[in-house]
């Protein structure tokens, strides 16, 4: 049999960098995000990807992942939640897409909700994330004193009205200063069992940002994500991994919401 080498084709972009492998046999495609500062360098691939054969199995992740929604669907009814989702391409790159994907955004000041499942994928994240010098992070736990949970929620809270009052303030270009909103990232890492309650007074944390870092499987518990951490104007980024494609298209048809592919340039969104 002969052999074929394959061939690269980097994109680069202002803050984020697209490969995609092509070779006779097909086409993989990943999708990584990184702060750039060399000049691009970009080519044609030799020859195109191949335009017919059968799809890709759901779940699979080794081929471009389209969007559960067609592209027709997705003008025709534009999703006034603004959600999207990033494919990993494997789940030990997860945490380090989600420590770039902070880099990126980390300029802007955002407030910022990240969403797991579990007691040890928290205790991960946190132990990761407060290792980056531009963050302020809170962890919400189940065993944490009534005292100390309500000092979290409500710095947060504060964080996020002095954001949107900056930001409506002043010019966006300006915003995405530094000291014109804050002097770091603030960040909640929290689980499901532990999100704002209404039934104990506590407002909803209004973030401009929701993460879900571990994507839930049943649609009540993300839209509870979505009414205990998000702003009406805020956006919710989905991290995708492998067998979890058929789990996002099901909370997208159950729920009603469109999930869009995140941007290239993610300031589009932002």
């Amino acid at each position: 049999m002969a052999r074929f080498t394959p061939f690269l084709f980097l994109v680069r972009t202002s803050s984020i960098v697209a490969v995609a492998c092509f070779s006779p046999l097909g086409l993989k495609f990943g999708f990584g995000l990184a702060r750039t500062e060399e000049y691009s360098y970009s080519t044609s691939p030799p020859f195109p990807p191949p335009a017919s054969g059968p799809p890709p199995p759901a779940g699979d992740l080794s081929g471009p992942m389209s969007s559960p929604t067609s592209p027709a669907a997705v003008l025709s009814h534009p999703s006034p939640g603004r959600h999207y989702y990033l494919a990993v391409d494997r789940i030990q790159f997860k945490m380090r897409t989600l420590l770039e994907l902070l880099g990126v955004v980390a300029d802007r000041r955002l407030p910022i909700v990240i969403c797991v499942s579990s007691r040890d994928e928290l205790d991960a994240v946190c132990a990761a994330v407060a290792n980056l010098p531009f963050v302020s992070l809170s962890p919400l736990y189940s065993d944490q004193a009534e005292a100390e949970r309500a000092s979290i929620l409500e710095k947060f809270r504060h964080t996020t009205t002095h954001w949107n009052q900056t930001t409506k303030a002043t010019d966006i270009a300006d915003s995405s200063k530094p000291e014109s909103v804050g002097s770091k990232l603030s960040i909640i890492v929290t689980t499901d069992a532990c999100l704002p309650l209404a039934a104990m007074a506590e407002p909803p944390l209004t973030a401009r940002v929701l993460m879900n870092y571990e994507l839930p499987t049943k649609k009540e518990a993300y839209l509870r994500r979505m009414s205990s951490c998000l702003a009406a104007d805020g956006i919710v980024i989905n991290m995708v991994v492998g067998g979890e494609v058929a789990t996002l298209k099901s909370l997208e048809e159950s729920s009603g919401l469109l999930i869009a592919e995140m941007p290239i340039h993610i300031s589009e969104i932002l």
